[in-house]
């Protein structure tokens, strides 16, 4: 296996904690580049479901090394949380994990100064997790958060009271909220003293040994592409950059450590929380179409982490051809494909137009974005169940029809095939 970075190239929730986990086994080491609890990876194998916020979706794998990297940020409770939770299943977190000691910490007041701010905007707000991820960065960018290393500094205390009385008047002051728990960060500071401090690593340094011996990386990330805070649908995005150039600053790797990135999608497209989605056709406060509510109700679509859930429309072709080009995608993984079952006809929006006039991609402005009309090509669907399925030998004529336009309108080899939730169901076009 080549060193890989696998992204979501949607709004996220595209099927890559599946993905991921089925390629660890090829991979030496998995490690994970941004965001932080607000990922919700869904693995499943056999019967079990395991959901993986924090952790790289390689850790259920015995000879596979897992690292979390400077880029994201992390919750103690909750990586805590989730770390017995696997420790309980007999899997030896300690024995696989290492965490860079660049990570920053979400401390409680991150939490409750993004709670406060998103109850403050009213129906104008985001539509964030809530976990603290946006105010852990910004704490970042103004060099005020607390990373991992900082557990041992003599000046600690210091820096959190300072941090305390800055929270604290925008709680009470600005946001007319409740003050911080004093408390309650203390019980963070410890758990992350006893629990995360032993497994904190200079990642940069055991990429680097790892790669020069001649081991394989698979590069995680977390969200989607259009969730990125720079090429994503601002301000509807997260608080992190999600493209595949976040891997070399995340995780301390240059350019040349880098062979392959896989984009994964879905074979239609979803969104969680606000923001411009030119396809959509359902979502649960009216929107609906038999065929959107087709896709929400046969996919299941409800976010892994935070339960909402998703609005559901067709192919968005502009979409993954904008990721595929800021992303240098190589090859594309299509999840999903089982949904579109039982439709008579399957859409796919191949350009927008704004104001009568063809775009050559996707407008910066959301505004722009939520005003442009989707150009659509209407295929035949397929009555067949493609549920499960290994072999394109074994797929719909329609369906292969679907996927080469799809490849056509993103100008990307397909390389994976998803066709239903289990380690089992996919079809491997490429080596």
């Amino acid at each position: 296996m080549t060193n890989t970075v696998a992204i979501g190239i949607q709004w996220g929730d595209e099927g890559k904690g599946k993905i991921v986990d089925l390629l660890a086994p090829d991979a030496d080491v998995v490690a994970r580049f941004q965001g932080g609890p607000n990922a919700g990876h869904t693995l499943v194998i056999g019967e079990e479901k395991t959901v993986l916020n924090h952790i790289p979706s390689g850790i259920l794998h015995d000879e596979t090394l897992c690292l979390i990297g400077n880029g994201t940020v992390v919750d103690p409770f909750h990586l805590v949380e989730e770390m017995d939770t696997l420790i309980d299943a007999g899997i030896p977190v300690a024995d696989r994990l290492k965490i860079s000691e660049r990570c920053q910490l979400i401390l409680p007041y991150h939490r409750d100064l993004d709670a406060a701010r998103e109850a403050a905007k009213g129906k104008n707000k985001i539509g964030t997790t809530g976990k603290g991820i946006g105010p852990c960065y910004e704490d970042k960018t103004a060099r005020r958060g607390i990373r991992l290393v900082d557990l041992m500094a003599d000046d600690l205390d210091a820096r959190i009271d300072a941090n305390i009385a800055y929270v604290n008047f925008m709680l009470t002051e600005y946001l007319k909220a409740d003050p911080i728990d004093r408390d309650e960060v203390a019980r963070a500071i410890e758990l992350a003293r006893e629990r995360l401090l032993p497994l904190a690593a200079d990642v940069p340094l055991i990429l680097q040994r790892r790669i020069k011996a001649g081991d394989s990386v698979l590069y995680e990330g977390a969200q989607g592409s259009m969730l990125d805070v720079d090429h994503g649908t601002y301000p509807f995005v997260t608080s992190s950059n999600t493209v595949a150039g976040a891997a070399l600053a995340g995780l301390g790797v240059g350019p040349g450590q880098v062979d392959a990135v896989l984009g994964i999608c879905k074979a239609y497209t979803t969104r969680v929380g606000s923001g411009p989605f030119p396809t959509e056709l359902y979502n649960a406060d009216g929107m609906a179409c038999p065929s959107g509510k087709h896709m929400a109700e046969r996919g299941n679509e409800f976010g892994a982490t935070t339960g909402r859930p998703r609005r559901t429309g067709w192919f968005d072709g502009p979409v993954v051809q904008h990721a595929v080009r800021i992303n240098g995608v190589t090859g594309l993984a299509i999840t999903k494909l089982d949904v579109l079952d039982g439709l008579e006809e399957v859409k796919l929006c191949v350009a927008y137009e704004l104001n009568g006039e063809r775009l050559q991609s996707i407008p910066a402005c959301c505004n722009q974005l939520d005003a442009v009309t989707p150009v659509y090509e209407t295929l035949p669907g397929w009555s067949e169940n493609t549920f499960g399925m290994t072999s394109i030998d074994q797929l719909p004529a329609n369906a292969k029809a679907l996927l080469k336009r799809i490849e056509e309108v993103c100008e990307c080899p397909i390389a994976m095939l998803s066709t239903g939730p289990d380690r089992n169901h996919i079809i491997r076009l490429t080596d």
